[in-house]
């Protein structure tokens, strides 16, 4: 059975992120930016108000594939779209982006599995996720990304202000029916001077819209089981793309 737990939207989702970069296992409650919690419709999940609009992608161009002639290009360049993918659904989700897969996991692949299809075609010619015995595979849910596909950075601060677009926050609430993992996608403009580090993600309800907020607000302001600091037990902490390490 889906288990579907509603996620509160973070604010100030509305400012624009210009000239930047810019499962399937349901997850958890997520927090209000300005700290507030609205009725709770389900054991510590505070329900989500309705969202702002979706910034601005950080580049309206298309990136240059054929450019792509180094790794640091092609990691850039990877960057780039999976912010411009994962922000794209806070507007209105892609149809390619199959309903059964719209969760806080499938946000991730989908927007991944998107920004190689445009930046580096020929590694799709094997699964991009490793599934729970570690074979290549195109699907693996929350637990699974983060045990075989991302690796660890740290959970303290310092790391968080290291963090670069499509590395992952991660939570574990621990639940009657067992531990329930969400995860949050980075998107941080390459000029950090331009604007704020935001998250975006899939709060795992059929047909909910996907959220994006402020990365600073969600540390300082939301409710502590959703603050991503090492306070927070819940926190599992700030993951990379293991491919993307170097």
């Amino acid at each position: 059975m889906r288990r579907v737990l509603p996620v509160l939207l973070l604010l100030h989702a509305s400012a624009p992120l210009a000239n930047g970069t810019a499962g399937v296992r349901p997850h958890a409650s997520a927090p209000s930016a300005s700290g507030a919690v609205s009725v709770r419709t389900h054991a510590s999940s505070p329900a989500a108000p309705s969202h702002a609009s979706a910034p601005a992608a950080a580049d309206a161009r298309p990136p240059d594939a054929e450019a792509a002639t180094t790794p640091e290009t092609r990691d850039m360049l990877l960057r780039r779209l999976v912010a411009r993918v994962a922000l794209a659904q806070v507007r209105k989700q892609d149809a390619a982006w199959h309903p059964d897969q719209r969760d806080c996991a499938g946000l991730i692949r989908f927007a991944f599995r998107s920004a190689y299809k445009q930046v580096a075609p020929d590694r799709l010619s094997t699964p991009l996720w490793r599934d729970g015995r570690g074979h290549p595979s195109d699907f693996a849910d929350a637990e699974v990304l983060l045990q075989h596909s991302f690796q660890l950075l740290g959970r303290d601060d310092a790391t968080r202000e290291s963090l670069r677009t499509g590395d992952v926050l991660a939570f574990r609430q621990e639940q009657d029916a067992g531990p329930i993992f969400h995860l949050m996608l980075v998107v941080r403009p390459e000029d950090r001077a331009h604007a704020p580090a935001r998250v975006v993600y899939h709060p795992g309800e059929k047909g909910a819209a996907v959220r994006t907020g402020v990365l600073h607000h969600l540390a300082t302001e939301a409710p502590l089981e959703w603050r991503p600091v090492p306070q927070n037990a819940s926190f599992l902490g700030f993951f990379r793309f293991k491919e993307w390490m170097s």
